[in-house]
């Protein structure tokens, strides 16, 4: 399994459960609701461009449109392979969770 940041990790979802509105400024809002911090540009974008450079997400652009003065939008999409890293993150997540409880982790024990 290819270890991914947790930054590419939600970024990924994010892709995923945006669809078609998977583009910068909607996956950047997602991750600050998500997350409940702040996510500067710079911090989407540089993720954003190692998940394509690894083949798990890949990017179109639309037809310009008039209301961005006639600019396209960049959608991202995941890959076979972005969704296969998504279900693999997922098992070990659980598996590494798995009989943890947040009662004992409040008691410490």
């Amino acid at each position: 399994m290819n270890h991914l940041t947790r930054s590419e990790e939600y970024i990924l979802l994010a892709v995923w459960k945006l669809q078609e509105e998977a583009y910068t400024l909607p996956i950047q809002a997602r991750l600050e609701e998500i997350t409940g911090r702040d996510w500067s540009l710079s911090s989407v974008y540089a993720p954003l461009e190692r998940l394509v450079s690894q083949n798990l997400i890949n990017s179109d652009l639309t037809d310009p449109l008039p209301e961005r003065g006639g600019r396209p939008k960049r959608i991202y999409r995941l890959t076979n392979g972005g969704r296969k890293a998504l279900l693999e993150i997922q098992a070990v997540g659980q598996s590494m969770w798995s009989g943890v409880t947040a009662a004992a982790l409040e008691r410490g024990h």
